[in-house]
């Protein structure tokens, strides 16, 4: 089998060339995001193995069935990205379901911590020899209550650690887990009663039709004055302009933010030497209690190991024509 792989960083093709030594594929690491001025490059081979920025649309998929290529291999779990439309009955399309929801769980919580104790602040303070706590001011999270949105593998280990800071916490998902709840005392309710009890809100869910710009002018006004929220599951979750408006009245006190609703063109990449462009993602950046991370909530050893090795089972199950047990299911 023959694999093109895009959006190729250094730390990918370490780790995956360490656990191909397990299944002998020939891969292409092309530096490129696929799309289609780049899809192309992928004439000849029998699978494309492409990331969250990589953008699979209809014109896309075209190419690469014309180019021979019959699965496209997800490294990630979220395909908002693919043409599920265009791609059926051409190309599969498979993805690693989960990596590590202890990753991006521990990483939601190091947001809150970093922005409730303003660490990010008093680190750089004590740089300059400035030992002053004036404005680092936080408050104890036990016996608040925190909000999750999304009760999936990630937001389970979530509530799981917030349930150890001794808060309450509230859940909503279409799909409630009530075993889950009864064991851990955690409270299912619905999305207007988790804006208006929560000090602290998570996203961790998927983004679909539904849940696009779930947090918005709207939802925002029924949350509690001074609430934190934290986006550790895709940008359009929130409707950006209405966080900036929040964030500028106090509505909403901090914001960790690991996507952003227009990452593709920034995020994994140095563009230190550049003029950001983005004037909405540089107004993010002047607050002084808003977290920015490029979509990192995922980075650990064993996430990108489990990803690796996801991915190239998932090739190998399609190289030997078993049933892809990961494969999307075009509904």
């Amino acid at each position: 089998m023959k694999i093109a792989f895009f959006d190729t960083k250094p730390y990918d093709k370490e780790i995956f060339e360490k656990i191909n030594q397990n299944f002998g594929f020939e891969i292409k690491y092309f530096k490129n995001h696929l799309s289609s001025e780049s899809s192309v490059m992928a004439s000849g081979y029998d699978v494309v193995c492409v990331f969250v920025n990589d953008l699979i649309s209809e014109d896309v998929v075209d190419q690469l069935y014309e180019g021979g290529s019959r699965l496209i291999a997800l490294r990630c779990s979220g395909y908002n990205n693919v043409d599920l439309k265009a791609a059926l009955n051409k190309i599969k399309i498979v993805r690693v379901p989960a990596y590590s929801p202890y990753a991006i769980a521990e990483h939601a919580i190091a947001l809150m911590l970093t922005l409730n104790r303003k660490i990010h602040r008093a680190y750089f303070r004590t740089r300059d020899a400035n030992f002053s706590l004036q404005g680092l001011m936080g408050f104890d999270m036990f016996g608040k209550t925190a909000g999750v949105i999304g009760s999936g593998k990630i937001g389970k280990v979530l509530m799981q650690i917030l349930k150890g800071f001794g808060m309450r916490v509230l859940a909503y998902d279409p799909y409630p887990d009530i075993h889950f709840a009864e064991q851990q005392k955690i409270e299912y309710v619905s999305l207007n009663e988790l804006f208006a009890n929560s000090d602290i809100i998570s996203l961790n869910c998927p983004l679909t039709p539904e849940t696009q710009y779930i947090i918005n002018e709207k939802s925002i006004s029924l949350m509690k004055a001074g609430v934190m929220l934290i986006n550790t599951g895709r940008g359009k979750l929130i409707e950006t302009k209405s966080l900036i408006d929040a964030l500028k009245t106090g509505k909403v006190s901090a914001a960790g933010l690991d996507v952003y609703e227009e990452e593709s063109e920034y995020f994994f990449e140095d563009l230190s030497n550049r003029v950001l462009t983005d004037d909405v993602l540089a107004r993010l950046l002047t607050f002084n209690n808003v977290i920015i991370t490029s979509h990192q909530g995922f980075f650990t050893r064993e996430a990108l190991s489990n990803i690796a090795n996801t991915t190239l089972e998932n090739i190998k199950e399609f190289q030997e024509k078993k049933t892809l047990k990961n494969e999307i299911s075009f509904v």
